[in-house]
């Protein structure tokens, strides 16, 4: 994943991303760099447009959110209900304990 940040910090920075600017960024945070990782990374982000992907990934991630806060409230719905059962319950047993007072 560090690999990844550094080339983001970089194109963040308006910088080349080349092995040797990922490799000193590696460094600079105290990082003994791979080599065959760095070359890989830097070689499947020749032909990326970053800030597509990066536009394409926030706007994944909205409709992500949608659902996802739509799941919640359906959760804690669905949490409220056993609760109620178990005052039910409750109540229940209270009224067959005075059966047998």
């Amino acid at each position: 994943m560090e690999y990844v940040y550094s080339a983001m910090l970089l194109h963040s920075a308006k910088k080349e991303i080349t092995e040797g600017s990922v490799k000193k960024v590696l460094e600079a945070a105290g990082m003994t760099p791979d080599e065959g990782k760095v070359k890989s990374m830097v070689a499947s982000l020749k032909e990326v447009n970053i800030d597509d992907a990066i536009q394409k990934a926030a706007v994944s991630m909205t409709a992500s959110a949608a659902p996802a806060a739509h799941a919640g409230a359906h959760e804690a719905k669905a949490e409220k209900k056993p609760e109620e059962e178990k005052k039910t319950e409750e109540e229940a047993a209270a009224g067959l304990g005075s059966l047998f007072g």
